[in-house]
């Protein structure tokens, strides 16, 4: 039997979501967790992999199993797992449905404020300057990037995706006035991203934002498919995984 799992994560204790050794991970967190409950190895695959610091807001995955599950399971497992990690649902899927090939669509929001918090340390980007990036420009940076399906200029170098190209469907800018802080979001969904892309193209966002690069610099570098002549990535505690569409 497959079973998909609808969860969250605060990412900032976790070397990202893929297990890796000597680094505690998301995935192998849960793969303890699920494996103690149900006395059996199981294995858990996610619908993608986000980097260390990164949070998921809505993530999907699946695990097989070979029985019904126990009764109040969710939650157990949700009484287990640290603070960090909250399941919100599992149900029985198709044998066949994959949680990370069969995801059309993937959705991040990145959050970026202006005056220091400490409650949201972590969760957002404080950005420590007096001279805010025009938020105009930093708009039609995102929407010169619908016009394009290869990012190369937006992959981190030591990449090993085998293609550059991308479907994205929203790349937009939102201020929204919180009763604590103004805080600016980027939204943007695709049907798949390239290692470190958001991060890298909120950068360069604020980099146009700011006078740093120009809007014709941009357009060079994704119509020649190279580098920026100057990158920027911005912190991974304002980056959210926040959708997933099968």
């Amino acid at each position: 039997m497959r079973y998909f799992v609808e969860l969250a994560y605060k990412g900032t204790p976790f070397h990202g979501w893929q297990t890796q050794p000597q680094k505690v991970s998301v995935q192998e967190v849960l793969e303890d967790a699920f494996s103690r409950m149900l006395r059996i190895k199981i294995s858990i695959v996610g619908c993608g992999r986000t980097d260390a610091g990164v949070h998921a807001s809505q993530f999907i995955a699946h695990f097989d199993y070979n029985g019904e599950l126990p009764r109040s399971f969710v939650e157990r497992l949700n009484k287990y797992l640290p603070p960090e990690i909250v399941i919100y649902e599992i149900r029985e899927a198709p044998e066949d449905m994959h949680a990370r090939f069969d995801a059309k669509l993937r959705g991040y929001t990145y959050r970026m404020i202006f005056r220091k918090n400490p409650f949201l340390k972590n969760l957002t980007y404080y950005y420590p300057y007096p001279n805010r990036p025009d938020f105009e420009k930093m708009q039609e940076a995102a929407n010169l990037l619908l016009g394009y399906s290869v990012f190369f200029p937006f992959c981190k170098s030591n990449s090993d995706a085998k293609t550059m190209n991308c479907r994205l469907q929203k790349a937009i800018w939102k201020q929204v006035d919180n009763t604590e802080e103004e805080e600016w979001q980027f939204h943007i969904e695709a049907n798949r991203f390239l290692r470190g892309m958001v991060r890298l193209i909120v950068g360069m966002c604020v980099n146009v934002g700011t006078g740093k690069l120009s809007l014709e610099e941009v357009k060079s570098a994704l119509d020649n498919q190279r580098r920026l002549t100057l990158d920027l990535s911005v912190p991974a505690g304002g980056l959210y995984l926040s959708k997933v569409v099968y």
